[in-house]
């Protein structure tokens, strides 16, 4: 259901994709439309993993440096049939952790120092668990052509404000809608763009703790981690957390105060701890 889910939002994005290119230009705005998405997607594919390492100031690990947590890492991996990833820590009280790469061959998983202090071994199993599985389930490319896709959107919104306003978008007997229509385009589609990314975002979570959880054979440990995380991550706000890279970790750093539930990368917490309960109860563990 996740995965038909996620499939159905993609498809929405492109069609709000289609629809502000050929707002602005007809066919040839369409084309235009998508050149710009398929070269943002080819740059996010290739390079976002280095540029979100260096934004946290990731330092890469191997066995010697963290014997047990590398050990952790590659043992996961092993029962969830992926290549061993790149290991980082992320100096950074705040407890939370990510996983990025292009694809399980070029994956890497992060952690931050604060998690490793407050999670139990079985609870921080639990979390990269999860962590790996993003990267089986590849859901840090899907996330990227999301949030790609959006961008590009709202930079397209941004073009048929201005083409509005200085009668540069299509006439009425082009059928673009006139100024209005055009306006009110340029408006709403980037508003729903984000919206749909981040429901992406939120149905991608609850597969990934699925997931997770099948991998560590623990469900209930990584409801605790969650649970664990949730509360500290209130406690010790990750500063240098930013927007366009929150959905990656697996709790929202930027959580300081209540969201609406529409606007945020995340599933509620309740929720995600109740549905891994549900999963150990019926595992009968």
């Amino acid at each position: 259901m996740n995965r038909l889910k996620t499939t159905l939002l993609l498809s929405l994005l492109t069609v709000l994709m289609v629809l502000m290119g050929s707002a602005i230009g007809g066919k040839t705005g369409m084309v235009f439309a998508f050149f710009m998405a398929l070269a943002m997607n080819f740059f996010s594919y290739w390079f976002s993993d280095k540029i979100v390492l260096k934004m946290y100031g990731a330092q890469e690990i191997n066995e010697h440096d963290n014997p047990a947590f590398f050990g952790m890492v590659r043992r996961l991996a092993t029962q969830a049939g992926l290549p061993m990833p790149k290991v980082y820590i992320i100096p950074s009280e705040s407890p939370n952790a990510f996983a990025t790469g292009r694809n399980p061959e070029h994956a890497a998983v992060a952690a931050t120092d604060g998690i490793l202090r407050i999670l139990s071994l079985e609870e921080l199993e639990g979390v990269m668990a999860h962590e790996l599985a993003h990267v089986g389930n590849r859901d840090i490319l899907i996330s990227t052509i999301a949030a790609t896709f959006a961008g590009a959107i709202s930079m397209l919104g941004n073009m048929l404000q201005w083409g509005a306003m200085f009668g540069a978008g299509r006439d009425d007997d082009e059928g673009g809608g006139g100024l209005v229509g055009s306006l009110a385009m340029a408006i709403i589609a980037p508003i729903a763009a984000m919206l749909i990314q981040m429901a992406v975002s939120r149905s991608r979570e609850y597969l990934a703790d699925e997931t997770g959880a099948r991998i560590c054979g623990r469900p209930l440990a990584l409801a605790n981690a969650l649970r664990k995380l949730y509360n500290a991550s209130q406690m010790i706000p990750m500063v240098e957390a930013r927007p366009a890279s929150a959905h990656m970790f697996i709790v929202n750093p930027l959580t300081g105060g209540s969201l609406l539930q529409l606007f945020s990368t995340h599933p509620p917490m309740e929720e995600r701890i109740a549905r891994l309960e549900n999963m150990a109860y019926r595992r009968g563990n």
